[in-house]
């Protein structure tokens, strides 16, 4: 069975994707909870149509994405943090406390586009982040955590 997904399904696809998936699958999860419907011929030309209007307007938010991220290549973020005399941080370094300095460096993100690449910052050292702009567009961000 067909189905064009109409909202991103985990281990699946992505928004506007059309997949393959079992007749179970799609008739008694996807489709009556509304994260797809079924790919009949008609459907795939409405489909193919606003894939058509809409390629326009992705293009041009990736554009914009990608000019984010040319101005947001090399920047650098302190972080302060409380530590022990041993440079072990009281607590640890999370994403709210790097979206926050990026806004004061003048790149206003959503903390939950930001991501650590360690799995907790719990010293005082050179670390770094991946900022996700766009579906297809990330930046790597180096950010120190410095003892105030």
């Amino acid at each position: 069975m067909e189905v064009i997904l109409k909202e991103d399904v985990s281990n699946l696809g992505l928004k506007d994707d059309i997949v393959k998936v079992k007749n179970g699958f799609g008739r008694n999860y996807l489709i009556p909870r509304g994260f797809a419907i079924l790919a009949t011929v008609s459907a795939k030309k409405i489909h193919a149509e606003n894939q058509k209007q809409r390629a326009h307007k992705l293009e041009k938010i990736k554009n914009e994405a990608l000019d984010f991220a040319k101005k947001m290549e090399g920047v650098s973020i302190t972080i302060g943090a409380k530590s022990s005399t041993s440079g072990k941080i009281f607590g640890s370094v999370n994403t709210i406390q790097i979206a926050e300095a990026l806004a004061k460096e003048g790149f206003e993100v959503d903390r939950k586009n930001v991501s650590i690449k360690q799995d907790q910052v719990k010293e005082l050292g050179k670390y770094t982040a991946t900022v996700k702009l766009h579906r297809e567009v990330k930046v790597d961000i180096e950010f120190v955590v410095v003892a105030e």
